[in-house]
């Protein structure tokens, strides 16, 4: 059925393919036809030619299991994040920031009242939560999220947080709005936010924005730790003043790389 609030351009094939992909979300196991049918309502003879279309173009595949995403997926959000030049700038801060504190990095940037992480690099430990680009979070339970709903002016922050969570994750110790709104005020003060076990039992992370040469704030950086070997005082003392000198760096490169003039070759 055609969606209410689409227009006379709207291609709503388009819509349905991005919906099977999407129904798949963060699950590591196959799914049948009549599973991706339920999960996007659509019809099981509709699901089929839509997954047809997606293993004829390399995005999907059919197992004994049932369908199964393909790794050509990731092309889809590797291209937005190529796009702004972001990776390519904040590749060697983060790296050099894992090199420096042993700890994960990731940079992430808000959808609706969500996170996704669109860079991320990693240490080679055990974690209770398990984060890959792409990987959806509820904003108000994240360090990130708390440092890009700081940002927000206050008619943005509300279209924020009504919009309903795509998450597969629920949190730890979900924020209640009187703490949340103490914490965005003080994310705003301090230029960075903190949470302690929150999203997940034995997680604590620190973030701080990533700003634009006007001064916006574009992304959030942040580093990850395992409670047992970072305690919070040692997050806030030691990793936060690399974490602040890896978002300056990245911020100051992507700056210069956009304000560089771009020349266009002549055609021929």
């Amino acid at each position: 059925m055609p969606r209410e609030d689409a227009g006379p351009d709207f291609v709503e094939a388009l819509a349905r393919g991005l919906d099977v992909i999407r129904c798949f979300g963060t699950r590591p196991v196959a799914m049948s036809l009549t599973e991706i049918a339920t999960a996007t309502g659509l019809a099981r003879p509709t699901a089929r030619r839509i997954v047809l279309t997606l293993e004829h173009l390399g995005y999907a595949r059919t197992t004994p299991q049932g369908v199964v995403l393909t790794p050509r997926v990731l092309e889809l959000g590797v291209a937005y994040t190529l796009s702004t030049g972001l990776w390519d700038v904040a590749q060697p801060h983060l790296l050099d920031l894992v090199a420096r504190t042993n700890q994960a990095a990731s940079i992430a940037q808000l959808d609706g009242s969500d996170i996704i992480y669109v860079a991320r690099a990693e240490v080679p430990k055990v974690v209770a939560l398990r984060v890959d680009v792409g990987t959806r979070f509820p904003a108000t339970s994240t360090a990130l999220g708390k440092v890009l709903l700081a940002a927000l002016e206050p008619e943005q922050l509300r279209a924020a947080l009504d919009t309903p969570t795509r998450s597969p994750v629920t949190p730890d110790r979900p924020a209640a709005p009187d703490r949340l709104d103490a914490e965005l005020r003080e994310a705003r003060a301090l230029g960075w936010a903190s949470t302690n076990e929150e999203i997940a039992p034995g997680i604590r992370s620190v973030a701080a924005p990533l700003r634009g040469g006007d001064g916006h704030t574009i992304a959030a950086v942040n580093i990850t730790v395992i409670a047992a070997e970072v305690s919070y005082q040692r997050l806030i003392d030691d990793l936060l003043p690399l974490l602040l000198q890896a978002t300056s760096g990245i911020g100051r490169d992507y700056e210069l790389i956009h304000a560089a003039p771009q020349r266009v070759a002549p055609s021929r």
